[in-house]
This record gives structure tokens, C-alpha cells and sequence, in this order.
């Protein structure tokens, strides 16, 4: 799948941007601040119907602007494709293929498979268990509309389970109504992220030893109330307690998955260059598993990733990435030097783009050659 030309009209710093993509690499150069990501963030925005960094429609409005809107036009499998998002303040987004608005966004996520590396994955080391948890849902559901469906009825579910406990309620039919559906999908859940940790793990495995050279072990762990006892148990065992503290203290929307080196945790152990490396063998497992179950080949953004790398590992990744298994890849960097020894590397042709400001033109000298 490629993303063959995006306008971009007040998203964040970026004002109007129309721009035509190269089909295999596409690098933005500009100094910190200047709105690199934010183009990044806009491919992503398509895909997801929301910003890499989770934050409200209202913060990602250009700030003297009351709308917004993302269009891009792909080839998917040899399709065209239209995909357009608006946004108006007060009102609700609308987010439309080819001219036919969506009527839940949920039908949308898988259509334009995506991965992004960027320095914000940092949290999934150093963060709460939420960030990893977002993690396996977002590869999962892109894959696995079941999956998702699980997800959202499980969240309701457990929305209603903690109204009743804060109201504080005792009817045991409501609770049994209730504790059914978070039975029913928790259980589901676990059993579809046990089976991703078991087909994952091997992936990020080799990725990792491809980056960091084999000297060091890596593992992951799905850690889970459900590993040792059953979802409806576990409801029922701690209602009281739960009634105490206000909250339903037991569920897959506890789940982590434990990152381990060594044995260790990675969070304890690792060093800024093993826990970037990490997080980017992570998200490169991401692809090939997203790739397996999609019949589109995902975008792949790679956002400021050689920041904090010597320089045996930057040239692991660069020839890790510069392989046919990979489709269309965006990058950004600050160190124009940096990205023309990386651009001699690589194998296909690619595009450049300068970012200055919220404004984004094509390198003419790049155009020229390629």
C-alpha cells in the first residue's frame, strides 16, 4: 500500500501542505520544532483517526484555526483510495472513503495498516502499563476486527460495572448482567493476547539481535490476573473489595506485558541505547506481524529513531529496514549530513522534503535526481 498524495490544511503548525509521496522512501529534514513529526502525525491521523500522541481533536486544531482537515489519496492493493477526515470546533469529526462517511470510526482501523517508530515508544520502557496494553490492542485490532469488538463491549461493560459499584449498588442480577459481558470478552481478549505474545515474541526476538548484534537475550511476558484464574472468579472473589475501593480492581484492563533483558526488567537494566532498541525491534515485529494478517502492505514512519544509537546500530537499522519486505517508509531527521549517508545506502528511489516552520516543500536538488 502506498499513501500517493496528502493535503493537509490547519493540523497543528501546518497551515496548507499539499504533497506528492515518493512509492518506497520519503525523509523530512528540518530543525527541531518546525513540524517534521506533525506531517508524520497527519499519515497517522488517516490511518487511526486520531494523533500518535492521544491527545484531543481540539489540541491537534491549528491554534488560530476552528477546523481542520486530512485528505489522502492511496494505491491499496491496486486500488485507488480516498480517505478524507474533518473537523470543525463544536462539532463532531467526520471521517469518509471515497466520498461514503463512516458511520462508527471502528469500521476504518485495519483498512491502512501503519506502523510508527518514534521517540514517544520510550513509554512503553519507562511508562505505565497502559502504554503497553495500547500496544497489543493497536497490532491486534488491526488484524482482528473480532478482537476490537471485544474490546470496546469489554470497555462499556466495565464502565457500567464501576457506575454500579460508585452508586453502590447490591442488586446481584444487574451485577450478573453486567459481569457476563466482561466475562464473555475478557476472556476472549486474554486468549487473543496470549496467542499474539506466543507468535510476537520470536519476531521481535530476531529483530533485536539483527539491531544489537545477538549479545544480549530479550523476552516478553504477558502478565495477567487471568493467567491463573478465570475472569468470572475473579469477579466474584473481589466484589467486596472492590466495592471498598471503588473500582473493579481485577480484569485484562490490568494486563502488562513484562519486557525482560537479560532476566531483567528492561526498565531497571537496560541503557538509553538498549531501551531505543528495543522499542524500534518492537515496532519493526509490529510490521511483519501486521503484515502477515493484512492484505496490505503497511506505511512505515520512522520518526527521529537515530537519536541516542552508535553508530554499529544505526547501520543495523538502516540495513534492516532497506530490504523488500518493507514498503513505503517515511523519515524524519534533523542532520541533513546524517540523512544523505543514510539515502546512499539505500536500494529505491526517494523524495526529500524541507520543513520549515509549518511549511513543507520538496527539496528541488533531490527532485532533480530522483
Amino acid at each position: 500500500m502506498n499513501l500517493e498524495n496528502i493535503t493537509i490544511v490547519n493540523f497543528k503548525n501546518l497551515v496548507e501542505c499539499q504533497l506528492d509521496f515518493s512509492p518506497n522512501i520519503n525523509c523530512f529534514i528540518g530543525n527541531n520544532g518546525m513540524g517534521k513529526t506533525n506531517v508524520l502525525d497527519a499519515i497517522y491521523y488517516l490511518s487511526f483517526v486520531k494523533s500518535c500522541s492521544n491527545v484531543s481533536d481540539q489540541l491537534v486544531l491549528n491554534h488560530a484555526a476552528d477546523y481542520m482537515m486530512l485528505r489522502g489519496r492511496y494505491s491499496r492493493c491496486g486500488e485507488p483510495l480516498e480517505v478524507a477526515m474533518a473537523y470543525q470546533k463544536g462539532k463532531r469529526k467526520t471521517l469518509k472513503r471515497d466520498g461514503k462517511e463512516y458511520k462508527r470510526f471502528s469500521q476504518h482501523i485495519g483498512l491502512l495498516p501503519l506502523v510508527m517508530v518514534s521517540p514517544m515508544d520510550w513509554d512503553l520502557i519507562r511508562g505505565s502499563g497502559e502504554e503497553r496494553r495500547r500496544l497489543m490492542d493497536q497490532i491486534i485490532a488491526q488484524g482482528n476486527q473480532e478482537y476490537l469488538a471485544h474490546l470496546i463491549r469489554y470497555n462499556k461493560a466495565l464502565e457500567n460495572r464501576n457506575s454500579l459499584i460508585k452508586q453502590g449498588m447490591r442488586d446481584a442480577l444487574l451485577f450478573e448482567t453486567v459481569e457476563h459481558q466482561l466475562n464473555e470478552s475478557g476472556t476472549a481478549i486474554h486468549a487473543a493476547r496470549m496467542r499474539w505474545i506466543d507468535e510476537f515474541t520470536p519476531i521481535f526476538m530476531r529483530y533485536y539481535n539483527a539491531i544489537a548484534g545477538g549479545a544480549e537475550q530479550v523476552q516478553l511476558q504477558l502478565s495477567s490476573h487471568l493467567n491463573d484464574c478465570p475472569m468470572h472468579e475473579l469477579l466474584n472473589r473481589n466484589r467486596d473489595r472492590d466495592m471498598i475501593v471503588g473500582y473493579t480492581t481485577h480484569g485484562v484492563h490490568r494486563d502488562d506485558i513484562n519486557l525482560l533483558l537479560d532476566g531483567h526488567s528492561m526498565r531497571k537494566v537496560g541503557s538509553q541505547g538498549q531501551c531505543k532498541t528495543y522499542t524500534i525491534a518492537l515496532r519493526l515485529a509490529q510490521y511483519d506481524f501486521i503484515k502477515a494478517q493484512n492484505a496490505a502492505l503497511p506505511i512505515l514512519l520512522l520518526d527521529d529513531i537515530f537519536d541516542k544509537l552508535d553508530a554499529n546500530r544505526v547501520e543495523s537499522i538502516i540495513k534492516v529496514v532497506n530490504d523488500n519486505r518493507f514498503g513505503q517508509i517515511f523519515i524524519t531527521d534533523t542532520n541533513r549530513t546524517h540523512l544523505d549517508e543514510i539515502i546512499k545506502t539505500l536500494n529505491n528511489g526517494y523524495k526529500i522534503f524541507v520543513v520549515n516552520d509549518g511549511s513543507c516543500r520538496l527539496d528541488e536538488e533531490s527532485a532533480a535526481e530522483h
